[in-house]
């Protein structure tokens, strides 16, 4: 089997050129038959009928003398029978093969009568004429001879075929190779980029089919660059979120290992294993939420239902966080009624004011609204936080970003809680985005289409 494209190319060219030639020439050579052999026949037939007005006019004599010097003689054969049998032929063989000519022809034309007899040969027509002389009545047969016309329609077709397969040839030569260039860069760039190289440049300036190849190429690789750069990120992020907590375990877990510590101490160092241990069990399940969510394993259950009632009694289920620290809720939630994923859509009210009220400060307030239209709903989350700078906005989405750096230690968390937000959101064909200004609090829109799509 022929791998190179290259070779195809060229061979399906030249098979091509090669079949859709001869098949041409045949089929053209089938419908003009007819006209070829009237045209044949024709001139065949005036050319017998000069000759007879020849002996016609002039002597037998001088008329054998004078057919002997035509020049037509290289295209045409004469035969003269006479009634005692003896033949007199005009123009030389030069390899002709003579049609045959009966004895029963040969009285019809010595008759009076005019003879057409079809052969097998290239020129099919063989014409007998009777000649009077003033010796008698001959019969002379004319015929073509086959190096004439049709030899030289059929060398001059022999010729057009070689050299239009050697031109066709060279310059399907050149074309495959600016045809399969950009294939072969693109061969090449593959193999870079499987190697971890994404620096490729294609320089493909080539429009059409190959052109749109190039640019959906080069927009794959800038993505696998993205997707790699993430999966270096999330790697490093994964072992500095898990190595901090493992620290702190392995750290408190030997020092309960010394005989003299208190009762107190021990029970403060269990704790905090505890706690660390559950730190890592949450992120481990963000995670595999994050993961799922991704992946569209997890199946949403549709179900029809209404949203003010379940921002409320996601804010009542959260009340030992926001009671605690004395933050208010101003709720201006109009009744909606529409069609989601009754869990998933909870994780994203829960994350979302979760976060609202971690980054608020101690007795401040936290705002939440609906609006709606024919098609979609928009719910409103604003907070009187510490806000998010202009820069962290753009990262917010992204897995274990956290944007108050400075301030981790305050703000204990994982950094996922918005990107699985972000995925939920995206699975119920809603969009959502954030305004904020440091020190001047935050505030989440999450946009939801009234029913969501199930493709």
């Amino acid at each position: 089997m022929i791998r190179s494209l290259y070779t195809r190319v060229v061979l399906t060219f030249l098979i091509s050129v090669i079949g859709g030639t001869i098949i041409a020439f045949f089929v053209a050579s089938w419908l003009y038959k007819d006209k070829l052999n009237e045209n044949l026949q024709s001139t065949l037939f005036d050319f017998g009928q000069d000759i007879v007005r020849i002996y016609d006019t002039l002597p037998l004599r001088e008329a054998d003398s004078y057919i002997s010097e035509m020049k037509q003689l290289h295209s045409y054969y004469i035969r003269i029978y006479e009634e005692t049998g003896q033949i007199t032929s005009y123009g030389a063989n030069n390899g002709h093969n003579p049609a045959t000519v009966t004895r029963e022809q040969i009285k019809k034309v010595l008759g009076g009568e005019v003879v057409q007899v079809k052969t097998n040969s290239v020129n099919p027509i063989l014409y007998g004429l009777p000649l009077k002389t003033e010796m008698g009545t001959k019969a002379m047969f004319v015929e073509q001879r086959t190096t004439s016309s049709s030899s030289f329609l059929i060398k001059w077709a022999l010729t057009f075929l070689t050299y239009s397969l050697i031109a066709g040839s060279l310059l399907i030569l050149v074309a495959a190779m600016f045809l399969v260039r950009p294939i072969k860069k693109l061969t090449t760039a593959t193999r870079r980029i499987a190697g971890g190289d994404f620096n490729v440049k294609l320089n493909i300036k080539q429009k059409g089919e190959l052109g749109t190849l190039a640019l959906s190429f080069e927009e794959m690789m800038h993505d696998l660059q993205q997707l790699e750069q993430m999966r270096r990120d999330f790697v490093t992020n994964v072992s500095h979120e898990v190595q901090s907590p493992l620290t702190s375990i392995s750290g408190y877990a030997i020092a309960l290992k010394r005989v003299d510590i208190a009762d107190n101490e021990r029970s403060r160092y269990l704790d905090i294993i505890i706690a660390e241990a559950e730190r890592i069990s949450k992120m481990s399940d963000s995670l595999l939420k994050l993961s799922l969510l991704e992946s569209q394993s997890q199946q949403m259950r549709l179900v029809t239902l209404r949203l003010d009632e379940q921002i409320r009694r996601v804010i009542v289920a959260i009340q030992p966080q926001w009671s605690a620290r004395n933050i208010r809720f101003d709720l201006n939630l109009r009744a909606v009624i529409l069609t989601a994923d009754h869990d998933q859509l909870n994780q994203v009210w829960t994350n979302i004011l979760g976060n609202s009220i971690k980054f608020s400060e101690d007795g401040g307030m936290i705002n939440v609204s609906i609006k709606q239209d024919i098609q979609k709903v928009t719910v409103q989350i604003s907070d009187t936080g510490i806000g998010i700078s202009l820069e962290d906005q753009k990262h917010i989405f992204e897995r274990f970003f956290k944007a108050d750096r400075s301030h981790s230690r305050k703000y204990d968390g994982s950094g996922m809680g918005l990107a699985i937000v972000k995925q939920i959101v995206s699975l119920h064909k809603g969009d959502i985005r954030v305004e904020s200004e440091p020190g001047r609090g935050t505030s989440v829109f999450v946009t939801l289409p009234i029913i969501t799509p199930t493709d």
